[in-house]
């Protein structure tokens, strides 16, 4: 990946104008290459930020509800077997990022036999997508021997999800990188709001649904630049629902603008998974 390389890249890049700077003599010189190399970091920064998913992950959300001791609820997520449904490459994204957050959901609760289903579905999407290898046996074998190990579970799924990223953005199809995030972003608030029959009466939904609004702010932001791809603007239609209710929300969330945001949430997620 991209930002892997220049992480690595960096630096050596470093090392070798101290190493040259060194053995020069010329004010001139030292100063043409601090400029060289800040003109070179540039591009290296500008190069891992595009690759760096924008959002806080499916995983970093779910952590929030497994803080707050909610138990999980089956039949809840997207059924692992809708995957063979999802024929278009832009309906494999975005169920792609959904199912990334189901996986997470199945993890962080330790729901093994769950984790196998969406890891199977992940498969079989991110293989339709050329990623067949970032969902690799030895991926399910670090979730295997971290189950008790929650920080460390969301490190190894967020990993996976900045990896989907990257690859899409690294290989110029940003439209679907869009896409997977958007799809983890409504899966993640569906889960969110569907913990419960009535979510509001759990202390600490708010914070957490007020941390995704935010999300969902950062999101539209940056699709903008999209916002001609007709992919991405049928994507932002289906997101009106919950752009309306946003809209009228403040810095704390009442019971009503919880239900609203649930049936928000539904009448999108329903458009998605189809």
């Amino acid at each position: 990946m991209k930002n892997t390389f220049a992480a690595l890249i960096l630096p050596l890049f470093l090392a070798g104008i101290v190493v040259t700077t060194s053995n020069t003599s010329c004010k001139s010189r030292k100063k043409e290459k601090k400029i060289e190399f800040e003109q070179a970091g540039g591009v290296l920064v500008d190069e891992i930020e595009k690759n760096v998913y924008p959002l806080p992950t499916s995983a970093e959300v779910i952590k929030m509800l497994t803080d707050l001791e909610v138990g999980y609820i089956f039949g809840i997520s997207n059924p692992a077997e809708n995957s063979k449904k999802y024929i278009k490459s832009t309906d494999r994204a975005i169920n792609l990022g959904g199912y990334g957050a189901d996986l997470s959901y199945a993890t962080l609760y330790n729901m093994q036999q769950e984790v196998l289903n969406y890891l199977s579905a992940l498969r079989s999407l991110a293989n339709e997508l050329n990623m067949s290898q970032i969902y690799d046996e030895s991926w399910y074998e670090k979730i295997r021997q971290n189950y008790d190990n929650r920080d460390e579970l969301v490190r190894i799924l967020t990993d996976a999800f900045q990896n989907t990223y990257a690859y899409l953005v690294d290989n110029d199809q940003e439209t679907l990188a869009m896409l997977v995030v958007g799809g983890a972003w409504v899966e993640g608030l569906y889960l969110t709001t569907h913990v419960s029959e009535a979510a509001y009466q759990i202390a600490g939904i708010s914070r957490s649904l007020l941390e995704q609004k935010k999300s969902f702010d950062t999101y539209m932001e940056i699709t903008k630049p999209y916002a001609d791809d007709p992919d991405i603007r049928d994507f932002l239609e289906i997101l009106e629902p919950i752009k309306k209710v946003n809209e009228g929300l403040g810095t704390s969330l009442s019971q009503q603008n919880i239900i609203d945001i649930t049936k928000a949430v539904e009448e999108i997620r329903a458009r998605i998974i189809k």
